[in-house]
Formats: C-alpha cells, sequence, structure tokens
C-alpha cells in the first residue's frame, strides 16, 4: 500500500446539465464581468456558449467572449485576452474547452493580477502574487489543467513552451457534463479516460523539462 495525500480544493459540479449552473456559480464568487474564453468552433455549434450565457444572463452578469484557442495555447493570445479584460474590467474568466482553453486562461488571469509580464512568470523571471478567479466547463473527458494547478504556455517567437505551477491558479470551479463530450471521436475519450490520473504529473514533468531545455 502506498501512503498518500489528496488536495482538490476545486469545486466539481457533475452531471447531465451542469453547464446551466454557471451563473449562480460565479455569483456566489461575487463578480459582476466574465470573459468566456473558448477554442474553435464547436462550443458555438454545439449550442454550449448560448446555453452558457442564458445562464449568466439570468444571473445578472455581463460577459465579453474571445475565442480561438489552439492546442500547445499561445502568448499572443493571452496578451490579446489580457488587454481586453482591462479594458473590459473582467474580475472572472470562464473557459469553456479542454486543456489549452484551461491554460490559456489561467495565463490571462495571472496577467490581470501581477504587475509584470506574464511570460516572465513563465519564464522563472519573477514569482506570481495572484490570479484571477477562474471556472472550466469541460468539453473534454478529462484535461488535467481543470483539477491542477498548472498551466503551459507557448511563446512563438522561438517556439519557447513553459510551465507556471502555483496554487493561486487552481480553478474555483468544474462542470462535468458528459453529454458535452459525446462529439468527441471515441478513441481519444478512451485514451484520455485511461490516462486522466497521471496527466496532471505528466503536465508538470513537461513543464519542468521545458524550462530545463
Amino acid at each position: 500500500m502506498k501512503n498518500f495525500e489528496y488536495y482538490a480544493p476545486t469545486k466539481v459540479i457533475f452531471g447531465k446539465d451542469a453547464q446551466m449552473q454557471t451563473g449562480s456559480l460565479i455569483q456566489a464568487q461575487n463578480c459582476k464581468k466574465v470573459l468566456v474564453h473558448f477554442g474553435g468552433g464547436s462550443a458555438k455549434k454545439s449550442g454550449l456558449l448560448n446555453k452558457v450565457f442564458a445562464s449568466l444572463t439570468i444571473a445578472g452578469i455581463d460577459y465579453v467572449t474571445l475565442g480561438g484557442v489552439v492546442p500547445n495555447p499561445r502568448l499572443s493570445k493571452v496578451y490579446e485576452g489580457i488587454e481586453l479584460c482591462k479594458k473590459e474590467k473582467v474580475d472572472f474568466i470562464l473557459a469553456v474547452g479542454g486543456g489549452s482553453v484551461i491554460d490559456s486562461a489561467k495565463a490571462i488571469g495571472y496577467g490581470m493580477a501581477n504587475d509584470c509580464d506574464v511570460w516572465d512568470l513563465y519564464d522563472s523571471k519573477a514569482q506570481a502574487t495572484g490570479c484571477l478567479p477562474i471556472g472550466v466547463i469541460l468539453t473534454i473527458s478529462a484535461a488535467g489543467s481543470e483539477m491542477s494547478n498548472s498551466s503551459v504556455i507557448t511563446k512563438e517567437e522561438g517556439g519557447l513552451k513553459r510551465g507556471c505551477n502555483t496554487d493561486y491558479a487552481r480553478c474555483k470551479f468544474a462542470i462535468m457534463n458528459p453529454e458535452l463530450t459525446y462529439t468527441l471521436p471515441q478513441y481519444q475519450t478512451e485514451y484520455r479516460d485511461t490516462c486522466a490520473q497521471g496527466n496532471g504529473n505528466k503536465r508538470n514533468e513537461n513543464s519542468t523539462s521545458a524550462q530545463a531545455s
């Protein structure tokens, strides 16, 4: 038998139509304006975003949107998000998608809460002192980032990939409705379910390797 400690401060909301609780969950954080952050067109085409917007509206929470996150999330998109959040006085970030969207949201949150270039946090030139609160609606069976303190960002110039791991970026909640994963290829769901338990460790290992390279 192996002894272990398990620390998971993220609130998990699991089940059918769980995404309809989004507005009340953010309301409980006493936040007024949300950045809804997502990747490609699937969140729109599936109708998920419209349901999220409706939930926010019912809760009286204003929102702005930023899509276009790609695999191995880019620093340029993070900068775009930080600029938008400052302009719109955003006080909460909602990531709708998988690991790349969540990592990008965490980086934007860092950029809003620290008086330095956000890349310096990932390049180990500065230490994070905070992060904007973040919530997640998962659209894949397991990402890892929704429950971890880790995020990895790629700087296009030089193709540099770096990680930042602090508890400031742990998500306030993670909404998991299995129905949102039904459009994924079967192999992807099977692979993610198999690897989910070790995914957080792998992310941290990859982050450490990237910083050492």
